[in-house]
């Protein structure tokens, strides 16, 4: 006699794979009022982004907007959780920048798989997860459903040119 067991889905089966969003990447940049800015000169001996099968790896993304930083500062001192937020934002949106050019266009970004942050704070700040929600909204409001994501936010001493925040994602691919 053999018996059956229902047992819950594998991780990783399709049933935990997340629905496609409702419009493309670009669509949802255009209807934010967002566009993708120039990919970031590196700032060292490493590519701003690079494919590895299915996925699209970003270095560390700093605040930059047309090459100077958006914000500089630690969270927690010199700024407020939510202008520090308000950085890991440009950060995302400068890591679907680094993707996309790796992806040939940012409607070949198929979803976002992980976000690790690192947060300038100060010694008594906590709220570096609160800081990091200012990417993590952002790669929502982009991809939708596929763009949530396993996340770490981690506080740090310092960072490049003493901005706020650093972010890097790992994109999924078409």
């Amino acid at each position: 006699m053999s018996t059956s067991q229902n047992t819950p889905e594998q991780p990783g089966t399709s049933a935990e794979q997340p629905t496609a969003p409702a419009s493309l990447p670009s669509q949802a940049l255009e209807r934010l009022g967002e566009a993708l800015p120039a990919v970031a000169t590196p700032l060292g001996a490493y590519r701003p982004a690079v494919r590895d099968g299915e996925h699209i790896l970003t270095s560390g993304q700093l605040p930059l907007r047309d090459g100077a930083p958006v914000a500089v500062g630690r969270a927690g001192a010199e700024l407020s959780t939510q202008d520090a937020a308000a950085a890991a934002r440009q950060c995302a949106l400068n890591a679907i920048a680094a993707a996309a050019a790796v992806a040939g266009d940012v409607d070949a970004l198929a979803g976002v798989v992980k976000v690790t942050g690192f947060v300038n704070s100060d010694p008594s700040f906590t709220d570096q997860a609160l800081v990091l929600n200012g990417a993590s909204e952002l790669l929502g409001e982009v991809f939708g459903e596929v763009g949530i994501h396993a996340r770490s936010a981690v506080g740090v001493a310092a960072l490049p040119l003493g901005v706020p925040v650093e972010v890097e994602v790992t994109f999924r691919a078409r």
